[in-house]
C-alpha cells in the first residue's frame, strides 16, 4: 500500500510561478513512485483553497507573506501558518509521514505537534540555518530570544525521525548542533530535461537586448542576504576597463529599489534589470547568458547555502561564478565548472574572467563540465531517487558511483 505523505512548505511553488520549485520536483516525483503526497502551504488569498497539482493535493492556508515584510510582520506570518497548519492537518487521515521543510524554522512547531498529539514521525528538511542566519544577519538582537530560539532549533531536530540537509556545511552545522542524529543529503537540482547546453538564440539576443559578446546574469531574490551592491562593483570595474560585458539582474525581493537608484546613480549602463521570472523566462535568458553569478553577503552562515539558481545554471551550462567561500566555491573549483571571486576584490573577478573571455576553448571546456556534473551529481532524478529511498527507511542514499563528493563533502 502506498505511503501517505504530509508535505509541509509555507513557500510551494510551481514552474508556473517561478521562484524555489524545489518541493514541486520532489512532490511530483514522490507521486510518481507510488506515494501519495498532500502539500501544506500558503497564498496570499483571503480564504482556504484546495488544488491537485500534478498528482499533488495542494492545500492553500491564507497567510500573507512577501519579502517586502518588516522581521515582525514575517514573525506573525510564521506563527499564523503553525497555527493553521496544525487544523487543518487535524482533518487529513492515514498519514504515514510528514516531510517538512524550512524556513522558517518556525514549521518545527508542526512537527512536534504531529509527533506528539497524532504519533506521526516526520523528516526534517533543513533549507536554511536558522536561527544562525538573522542572528548573524543582525535581524535577531535579543539575547533571551537567542537562546530560545537556538534551543528550539535542537528541539525540532532532536524530535525529527530524520534529518535532511541541502549542504555539507549545513549538515556538518546541524551535526554540531544533535550529533547524535543521522544527517541525509540531498542538494538542491539540476533540470536536466527543462534546461539544456544550447547555442545563443539570436531572436532572444535581441529581445534581451543581450548583443555584446560575454552576458553575466544574476537569477534569484534580490535581498539584504544577498548583497548585489558586489556585482554592481564588478559591473563598474568592467566598465572602467572598457570591457565588452553586459550584466542582468533577474528577480525581485526587498532590495530592488536601491539597487536600481545606486546602478542609475553609478552610471551603470552595462547593467540590465529584468524583473521576477518563470522557469520558462529563466531558460529563455540562460539561453543568452554566458556566465553566471551567484551572489551573497559576506556572512559566514551564508557561505553553507544551496542556491537553487546555481543548479540551473549548471544544467544549462554555463560557466558558474561563486563569490562564497564555502562548499560552491569547493565545488566550482574542484570540477572546473567555474571559478570563486572575492566579492570585495573586483580586481580579483576580472583576472580571472579575463582568460574565459579571450579562450574560447577554455570557456566551452567549463560549461562542458558544469553540464556534465549537473547530470552525474545533480539531476532531479537522483534527487528524488533519495528522498523516495529515505521515505522507505533505506539508510545508503547513493544511487550512483559518482556521487561521492555530495555524500560525503
Amino acid at each position: 500500500m502506498a505511503q501517505h505523505i504530509l508535505y509541509i512548505h509555507q513557500y510551494f511553488k510551481t514552474p508556473q510561478e517561478g521562484g524555489a520549485i524545489r518541493s514541486y520536483y520532489l512532490a511530483k516525483g514522490l507521486v510518481e513512485k507510488g506515494f501519495e503526497v498532500e502539500m501544506l502551504t500558503t497564498h496570499n488569498e483571503s480564504i482556504y483553497t484546495k488544488a491537485e497539482i500534478d498528482g499533488i493535493k495542494v492545500h492553500y492556508l491564507p497567510v500573507r507573506y512577501s519579502n517586502e515584510m518588516g522581521f515582525f510582520k514575517r514573525i506573525w506570518s510564521f506563527f499564523k501558518f503553525v497555527r493553521l497548519a496544525k487544523k487543518y492537518a487535524k482533518n487529513i487521515a492515514s498519514i504515514d509521514k510528514a516531510y517538512i521543510t524550512s524556513t522558517p524554522l518556525t514549521v518545527g512547531l508542526i512537527g512536534l505537534w504531529l509527533k506528539k498529539k497524532r504519533h506521526i514521525p516526520y523528516i526534517f528538511e533543513v533549507r536554511d540555518l536558522w536561527p544562525t542566519a538573522p542572528i548573524e544577519l543582525g535581524a535577531i538582537k535579543s539575547a533571551p530570544l537567542k537562546k530560545y530560539l537556538y534551543a528550539l532549533e535542537k528541539k525540532i531536530y532532536l524530535g525529527a525521525d530524520k534529518i535532511v540537509a541541502l549542504s555539507p556545511g549545513m549538515r556538518d552545522w546541524i551535526k554540531k548542533v544533535t550529533p547524535e542524529k543521522e544527517v541525509y543529503m540531498i542538494p538542491n537540482m539540476a533540470d536536466c530535461q527543462f534546461f539544456k547546453k544550447e547555442l545563443k538564440d539570436p531572436k532572444l539576443t535581441e529581445f534581451y537586448n543581450a548583443q555584446k559578446p560575454f552576458v553575466i546574469t544574476y537569477l534569484g531574490s534580490i535581498g539584504i542576504t544577498n548583497h548585489l551592491e558586489y556585482l554592481l562593483d564588478l559591473a563598474s570595474e568592467c566598465k572602467k576597463r572598457n570591457l565588452n560585458i553586459d550584466f542582468k539582474v533577474v528577480g525581485q525581493g526587498s532590495q530592488l529599489s536601491k539597487i536600481k537608484l545606486e546602478a542609475y546613480l553609478r552610471k551603470l549602463s552595462n547593467v540590465q534589470f529584468i524583473g521576477h521570472q518563470n522557469k520558462e523566462g529563466v531558460r529563455r535568458l540562460l539561453n543568452v547568458t554566458d556566465a553566471t553569478y551567484v551572489s551573497f553577503a559576506k556572512i559566514p552562515v551564508l557561505a553553507t547555502n544551496s542556491p537553487n539558481k546555481m543548479f540551473d545554471s549548471m544544467a544549462s551550462g554555463k560557466l558558474t561564478i561563486v563569490n562564497s567561500n564555502g562548499w560552491t566555491k569547493d565545488l566550482v573549483e574542484q570540477y572546473k565548472c567555474g571559478f570563486y571571486a572575492d566579492p570585495e576584490n573586483p580586481q580579483e573577478f576580472i583576472e580571472k574572467l579575463k582568460p574565459f573571455l579571450t579562450q574560447k576553448d577554455l570557456l566551452e571546456s567549463y560549461k562542458n563540465n558544469s553540464r556534465q556534473i549537473a547530470e552525474k551529481l545533480y539531476s532531479k532524478r537522483l534527487q528524488v531517487e533519495k528522498l523516495s529511498k529515505l521515505l522507505n527507511n533505506e539508510n545508503k542514499l547513493k544511487t550512483n558511483e559518482n556521487e561521492v563528493y555530495i555524500l560525503t563533502a
